[in-house]
């Protein structure tokens, strides 16, 4: 008799499909806290504390004072697809509630050591039961205040694959920092509270308004800068606010979306919002918005992505349009629209070769005035404008290098873009992505050759982050250190920067760390210095760069021709934009029907 065939496919085990759906759900520890934060939001919970200890690696603990369960109820919570939110198929599509997979405990369970103790509302006597790696449960009586409390230890103590990836303590306490932050913002009826090494973070009493929350969060000058949105179209509601267009930046904190409660990605939405800002939003700015989104369940899908970050309208269009009207009619009832201050002083600020510098060692000569504005992250702009003051050296006059260029500048199109006759060929230049490219070859040079010259600031500039923002700041100023940037922690979210690379000559500080913020949470530990300082430098230049917009004569344009000449025409600055266009004498000939031998002639 032959031998059966043994074929290549089999079912998993399942300690190990287990696993696998525990990628889906818990990336890093941040998503621990948001699962665990979803489900004490659905059990009614009037408090919510977080306790972390190194960035929720060795310890995460929620609390909360919800319902909590009967016995049986915890064991079942603690099993795949166990859950309360759904009995059929069509509940998918009628959620009201955040968590609804069945899949959070479990998965959370099933890469860490977990503790969970709840007792029933108006009870004394719970449950407790405790897991490692999800391969087994046991349960026993526990007394305590009703509510529930879920400890997860030693996160993917199982899966060293995974551990490997996750970013530095103070990355991912960020990141949890920041999921603590959306939640209580769209529940101002809770008080949360969070924890790092037994260290208060955050504290947010719980408020009537959702306007309230926000003045919590961001402070009390924050809806200064912002307008209220508010739109009711049948199922369709929006609430929440939108900065206003003349404090526009260039960083994208805060951008927030809540749709029926949850903190969600869209492109339908986020096209709405920029295209209602249409011409009133400056190129390379971007609007800050907390929007609450309320629709009827059966109208999205928000089983598209197992961490229910996205959702999927039935109708994206009635969304889309309720927005971009919503927008354009709250612009058009605010008489407010004056030119920013802070932008005017900028545009008066005339253009200087980036050559001159000063070293921080040698007694100051001058001082020289720079209006500047401070700047303040949480609400996007300017607290008011004042005057810092720079200690530098007297300008030196620009002098070509060596070798000799045919430079002759011949003027600027619409404030933006710079014609000038370099050589034999023709150009037309950005202004700002050439000055943005000299000023990073400058800045890469000196760094190179550790030379990097630092200008002084008579007065320290202060800088106000948000918690996580802080967070990442403070991990990342010894990097910062070695760019020139001289920052120090001035308080729990207050920093201050006490000295500048000199070749920046004027820049607006505020935006340029905030800048830098956006970017620390993707820098990985394991990068290379080099790796790490090239986009440091990068937007340090491209803050410190001639913005386009601005009048530039013709002594400025040809100092700048000079620099951009002097480094070998780059034709791309540091974030890949385009330079210039050039046409060489036979492309012009070629073009306008021109030989060798009608040249002179005709």
């Amino acid at each position: 008799m032959p031998a059966p065939v043994t074929g290549k496919i089999h079912v998993l085990p399942d300690e190990v499909s287990c696993r696998i759906a525990a990628g889906e759900v818990v990336e890093r520890p941040a998503s621990v806290v948001k699962e665990l934060i979803d489900n004490s939001l659905d059990a009614e919970s009037t408090l919510i504390t977080i306790e972390v200890e190194d960035g929720g690696r060795r310890l995460i603990r929620v609390t909360d004072n919800g319902m909590g369960m009967n016995r049986n109820d915890a064991q079942l919570a603690c099993q795949r697809f166990a859950t309360s939110k759904l009995q059929t198929e069509d509940d998918l599509f009628r959620l009201t509630t955040l968590g609804f997979r069945g899949e959070a405990l479990p998965s959370i369970a099933s890469v860490s050591r977990v503790y969970l103790n709840t007792v029933p509302t108006g009870s004394q006597i719970g449950t407790q039961t405790h897991s490692e790696g999800g391969t087994s449960w046991d349960s026993q009586d526990y007394a305590g205040a009703s509510g529930t409390q879920v400890e997860v230890h030693d996160l993917f103590f199982n899966t060293p694959g995974r551990l490997k990836f996750l970013k530095t303590i103070s990355t991912e306490f960020s990141k949890i920092s920041y999921t603590v932050q959306q939640a209580a913002a769209i529940n101002p009826h809770v008080h949360f509270r969070l924890f790092h090494h037994n260290h208060k973070i955050l504290d947010y009493p719980k408020v009537a308004k959702f306007q309230d929350r926000l003045m919590q969060m961001y402070g009390p000058t924050f809806l200064d800068r912002f307008l209220p949105l508010t739109q009711t179209e049948g199922p369709f509601q929006l609430n929440g606010f939108i900065i206003s267009p003349h404090h526009t930046r260039t960083s994208r904190t805060p951008q927030e979306i809540f749709v029926n409660g949850r903190p969600i990605k869209n492109t339908t939405i986020t096209h709405a919002i920029y295209e209602g800002y249409g011409s009133f939003l400056p190129k390379g700015k971007h609007p800050h918005f907390i929007l609450c989104i309320q629709l009827d369940s059966q109208t999205l899908d928000i089983n598209v992505h197992p961490t229910k970050r996205e959702v999927r309208f039935s109708h994206p269009e009635v969304v889309h349009s309720g927005i971009l009207r919503t927008i354009k009619q709250t612009f058009a009832r605010d008489s407010s629209f004056t030119i920013d201050s802070s932008a005017q002083e900028e545009a008066n600020v005339s253009f200087q070769s980036p050559t001159t510098t000063t070293r921080i060692t040698k007694p100051s000569l001058a001082v020289a005035p720079v209006a500047t504005t401070r700047f303040s992250p949480e609400m996007g702009g300017a607290r008011g404008t004042h005057l810092s003051l720079f200690a530098q050296e007297p300008s030196s006059t620009y002098t070509v290098r060596p070798k000799d260029f045919h430079i002759v500048p011949l003027g600027q199109i619409q404030q933006t873009y710079l014609v000038g006759h370099i050589n034999e060929d023709l150009y037309i230049i950005d202004q700002h992505t050439a000055h943005e490219r000299v000023l990073f070859e400058r800045l890469l040079q000196t760094w190179s050759q550790k030379d990097v010259q630092q200008q002084a600031l008579l007065i320290p500039e202060p800088i106000d982050l948000l918690p996580h923002q802080g967070t990442l700041l403070e991990e990342w100023l010894p990097v910062l250190s070695q760019t020139g940037l001289d920052i120090e922690r001035f308080g729990p979210t207050s920093f201050v920067v006490r000295s500048i690379p000199a070749i920046l000559g004027t820049v607006a500080i505020g935006p340029l760390i905030l800048e830098l913020v956006e970017e620390l949470s993707e820098w990985k530990s394991t990068d290379s210095l080099d790796a790490l300082i090239r986009p440091i430098l990068a937007s340090m230049a491209c803050q410190s760069a001639v913005q386009a917009g601005r009048t530039m004569a013709l002594p400025e344009i040809s100092t700048l021709l000079h620099d951009w000449a002097h480094e070998h025409f780059p034709m791309t600055c540091p974030h890949g934009r385009r330079v210039a266009i050039r046409h060489s004498v036979d492309e012009l000939n070629t073009l306008f029907a021109r030989t060798s031998e009608n040249h002179a002639t005709t």
